[in-house]
Parts: C-alpha cells; structure tokens; sequence
C-alpha cells in the first residue's frame, strides 16, 4: 500500500524506534529520497530495512549504527555506497539487490561477518576481488546482467555457501569448474540464463536438494547429474529438452519436478519411479505417448498434459485414484478412455480442443444420464 506522506510516516517511526529502543526498523516502501537525520540517534538498531524506496545515495553517518547486522537496500536506485559503511563489521546479512552502482566497492570484502549477500540486479560485469575474503557466507545471489558476465575462480573458494544463484543473465554468464567445490550447497539457483549445457561438475554437488534450471536452452542433461540423488525439487521448464535420460527416475526424493514447455517427445519407463512427486505438469511438449509406468505415480493429485500431440491414454492411468485433477486440452485423443470414470477423485476435467473431437464409448454416454459430473466432463470436449 502506498504512503502518501513517507517522510512524515519514517520520522514517526524513528522516534518511535527511539523513544522504545527497538532493535528493528522498518522504512520499506515509503518513496524516501533521503533519510532523516534524527536517525543517526539510533546507534542502537540491529536491523534496518530501507528497501523499496527512492534513495540514489546514502549518508556517511549511516555507517557509525555499528550494532547493525542485517541491511536491506533493494529496490532503490543507488548509484554508489558510502565507504563509512565498511564500519558495518557486525553486519550478517546485505541486500543491495535492484540498484544502479557503477561497481562494487572493494571495501566490501572487509565486512567478514557476512553470511548473506544479495548483488543480484546491478547490471555487474565483474566481482571485486575483495570478496573473496568473505569466507562465512552461506548464501550468495548475483545476476541480472545485461553484459558479459564471469562468475570469477575464486567463489568455488567459498565453501561455507549452501545456497547459490546466478540467474537472469545475457548473455549466458560463465561458471567456472571451481563452482564444483561447493559441496555444502542445498540450493543452486541458475535459471533464466541462456544456458545450453549445463556443467559436468554439478554432479559433484551431492547435497543439492533444490536445482533450478529453468528458462535456458538446454537439450540435454549430463549424465554426472544422476548423483544428485539428495533433490527434492528440480526445475527445468522453459528449455529445448526433447528427452530425459532414464537415470532421472533414480531421483526419488523428487517431491516436485517441473518439465512444461520444453520439446519432449518421450517420457522414460522410469519417471514411474518418482512416487513422491503430487503433481505433473507436462503441458506444451510433443509427447505422442506416455508410458504405462506413469500409472504407479498413485500419489499423483493433478495431472495437466495440454498442448502436446497424445492420440490414447495409456490404460495404467486407470490407477491414479487420487487424481483431483486431469488436463487434456489440445492433444489429437480419438476416444476419452472408457476406464475414466475409475479416477474416483475426479473434481476437473479438460477434454477441449483435442481435434478432431473425441469419441465417447457407450458406457459413458449411459453414465452421463445419471450423473451430472460426468456430464459436465464430457460435455467439456465440445468447447
């Protein structure tokens, strides 16, 4: 919601911060241009969000608040950092994401208590050396880079990172073969970044347990991949896959994989191995056919297969009875399978737009006539 009068609403909240001695600050979001002075009192604040504002510099007074461990200054358009900020020693946590500086200071690498850093959206072309001595960070975002990228050697040095992203960069950013160091990573982020392959030492990253890849160019994935056996969630939509290797079935702590919006013209026999998995989303490939093995996903809640070019469902479908949810729009279905009415927990169903329409056996026609459902599914294939 937007502050009609920010700096009047920031000075209430200072002086209240000050009268009750808070430890926390929050300025988000009300257009400030500048900051008040009167907060310079405040030497007693842990953490300050001055996110979503309007704010092009800071003051050199703001890096006397030396107790402050955690600083958010995303979404303003700085064009630079005041270097009294290298004070900041106690500082655990810095988002500086979505700003405009021309660089990043080298003073940055001073502040070792770091553990989190946001550098995302600054339109880098490179990282200070300095940051290197950032030896404490867990987590690590950079990105959003419009020009030639290289994430330097010595990030595969920081090994204390459990969560990692490099994402919306072109063009595609370049990752060194050092990244395969970081062993201790649970999270890497690398979507949205033109990418064609993806690196062989990601398979030396056995504790990933969320991978995103999205939105790349990707044709294929490496075969070092199937040690990620740890991955709870993978992301891969939005690439130029026209088929998955069989190891991905070996992927079975998999609760959610994303696959729509890529070429496949396959599924392997063994995708029925990820029983964890509650949903399937797989609209906008080139499947002609879909393999019995997915009838053993009998966890499945929601199964959406629009846009590809399927002509009969496999009969093994006829076992996912905890199906709430089924999507067939815009494939070439001759006939709506005769066992349908087995998907007891059936709440939607799409039958539009297959073409040419499809046909309905005489026992659903009957069924029809007595259950207003079903009716309803079928009459679903006339739109």
């Amino acid at each position: 919601m937007a502050v009609k009068n920010g700096p009047k609403a920031a000075l209430i909240r200072i002086n209240r911060c000050g009268r009750e001695g808070a430890p926390t600050l929050s300025l988000n979001g009300l257009k400030l241009t500048e900051l008040p002075e009167r907060m310079r009192d405040l030497t007693h604040l842990r953490e300050l969000d001055l996110a979503f504002n309007e704010l092009t510099e800071l003051p050199e007074w703001l890096g006397d608040l030396t107790g402050l461990t955690r600083l958010r200054l995303s979404y303003n358009n700085l064009v630079g950092l005041p270097e009294r900020l290298v004070n900041l020693t106690a500082l655990a946590e810095l988002d500086l994401g979505h700003n405009k500086p021309a660089r990043i200071p080298e003073w940055l690498g001073e502040l070792s208590a770091l553990t989190d850093l946001s550098l995302f959206d600054l339109r880098l072309t490179e990282l200070p050396d300095s940051l290197r001595k950032l030896t404490a960070l867990t987590r690590l975002s950079l990105g959003g880079s419009w020009q030639p990228f290289d994430i330097p050697d010595w990030v595969g040095d920081l090994t204390a990172l459990t969560s990692f992203g490099v994402t919306h960069c072109r063009p595609p950013v370049g990752l060194p073969e050092s990244l395969g160091n970081l062993t201790a990573l649970t999270e890497l982020r690398l979507g949205y970044n033109h990418m064609e392959e993806v690196p062989d030492w990601l398979g030396n990253l056995t504790a990933l347990t969320e991978l995103e890849l999205q939105t790349n160019r990707l044709t294929s994935l490496p075969e070092s991949m199937r040690a990620l056996t740890a991955l709870t969630g993978l992301e891969l939509q939005d690439n130029l896959l026209t088929e998955l290797p069989e190891w991905l079935g070996d992927l079975t702590a998999l609760t959610r994989i994303c696959l729509w919006d890529n070429r496949l013209t396959s599924l392997p026999k063994s995708i029925g191995n990820l029983t964890g998995v509650p949903w399937l989303y797989l609209w906008d490939n080139e499947l002609a056919e879909l393999p019995g093995s997915l009838g053993d996903l009998t966890g499945l809640t929601r199964l959406d297969l629009r846009g590809n070019r399927l002509t009969e469902l496999p009969e093994p479908l006829r076992n996912l009875t905890a199906l709430t949810e089924l999507d067939l729009r815009g494939n070439r279905l001759a006939e709506v399978p005769e066992w349908l009415p087995d998907l007891t927990a059936l709440t939607t169903l799409r039958l539009d737009g297959n073409d040419p329409r499809p046909t309905v056996p005489a026992s659903l026609r009957l069924l029809a006539r007595t259950s207003p459902q079903w009716r309803r599914f079928l009459a679903s294939r006339n739109r």
